[in-house]
């Protein structure tokens, strides 16, 4: 699939199938993530994919609004160094594996993590030491039902020239 058409057809997923994601897929995805743009090229980022069933599930509980992840094929936790731009760079990282998860036909749902307090408890269970923080988690797997398009606002809404 193209660029810009995975773009298009990327939804949030919170409903997966009970169907394994491929070790090569996710290797995939995380190598998505990888190739991100990053600020002075520091890469900060790291990335911890839990496949096991009663792993996924600790992180499903421990979320406010990730109990999805319990049921996808894996999840994909972004974690990034404290550096000046890691929340940009994780950022940036997550939207790439979103996009690349598209392409290759798997749905997936980005779960909040950097200002959320179970933050902390997340990176302990997955063993980070010191310094690390959360940036997401990412719910991967194959669709449960095709995800609704919700609509976005049109190009000429949000388009300005030279200012606002």
């Amino acid at each position: 699939m193209e660029a810009l058409e995975a773009l298009k057809k990327r939804r949030s997923v919170r409903h997966y199938q009970e169907k394994p994601v491929a070790r090569e897929r996710l290797e995939q995805l995380v190598d998505a993530g990888r190739l991100a743009a990053s600020a002075i090229n520091i890469q900060p980022w790291e990335f911890v994919v839990v496949t096991e069933p009663a792993a996924r599930k600790r992180l499903a509980e421990t979320t406010d609004h990730g109990k999805f992840i319990a049921e996808a094929g894996a999840c994909i936790v972004v974690a990034a160094k404290e550096t000046k731009y890691y929340l940009e760079d994780g950022a940036a990282a997550t939207q790439n594996i979103l996009v690349a998860a598209a392409a290759l036909g798997l749905g997936t749902c980005w779960v909040a993590g950097d200002k959320k307090p179970y933050g902390p408890e997340i990176l302990g269970q997955l063993g980070f030491p010191e310094g690390y923080r959360l940036v997401s988690l990412i719910a991967v797997g194959y669709p449960a039902q095709e995800p609704s398009l919700p609509s976005k606002r049109p190009l000429a809404e949000v388009i300005h020239w030279e200012k606002f």
